[in-house]
């Protein structure tokens, strides 16, 4: 089990059941609702200086959370990213990524509470 984050830009107003479809839409491999952005790659690199994907952590590194918190690959598009991490470092990958896409300008989505987060909201 995996605790999982999307972010993507905020290209219109999308209500906490929009945000949760579009996401499932995005988990689907259908990115045609997410605009393709440069603040997703900019995050992407933020992200991944602090925490290199799970496939590109150092053999003698694997399975140390504390460098890859990561579970999976990301799944990214131009428009999106879906990091997927190990439940003991959830609480820390959500602070991270909610602070790195806020200051990305990015949406957040968490699909365990259903919840869509803006930027310029009061996380900020």
């Amino acid at each position: 089990m995996s605790f999982d984050l999307a972010v993507w830009y905020p290209s219109k107003q999308l209500t906490d059941k929009e945000a949760g479809d579009l996401y499932l839409q995005l988990c689907e491999g259908i990115v045609d609702d997410v605009m393709p952005h440069e603040a997703i790659n900019n995050f992407y690199l933020e992200i991944t200086s602090l925490h290199p994907e799970i496939d590109d952590v150092p053999e003698h590194e694997i399975g140390n959370f504390d460098v890859s918190p990561w579970s999976v690959a990301f799944d990214r598009s131009p428009g999106h990213l879906i990091m997927c991490c190990v439940w003991s470092k959830a609480e820390y990958v959500e602070e991270l990524v909610i602070k790195t896409a806020l200051k990305h300008s990015l949406a957040i989505y968490n699909p365990q509470t259903s919840q869509y987060l803006l930027p310029g909201t009061k996380e900020n």
